[in-house]
C-alpha cells in the first residue's frame, strides 16, 4: 500500500495495483481500476516514486526484469 493524501488533509493508503492510471490536471487524481477517481495533494513525481518504491519493497521487479 503506498500513502497519498486527499485535497483535505485526510492520509489514507492506496493498493498501487488497482491504480488504472493517474491523471494530471492540475490536481492528481488516481483513477482506479473499479472507476472511482481519488484527488490527491500529491504531485505526479512523488505518487510515482512510491509505487516503485513499494513494488521493490515487495519484490514485484524480480518478475520483470
Amino acid at each position: 500500500m503506498i500513502e497519498v493524501t486527499r485535497l483535505g488533509g485526510m492520509v489514507f493508503y492506496v493498493n498501487p495495483h488497482h491504480i488504472e492510471y493517474i491523471e494530471t490536471n492540475p490536481d492528481t487524481t488516481l483513477v482506479m481500476l473499479s472507476g472511482k477517481r481519488l484527488v490527491v495533494q500529491e504531485d505526479y513525481q512523488s505518487v510515482r516514486k512510491r509505487i516503485v518504491a513499494y513494488r521493490r519493497e515487495i519484490g514485484a521487479f524480480k518478475n520483470e526484469e
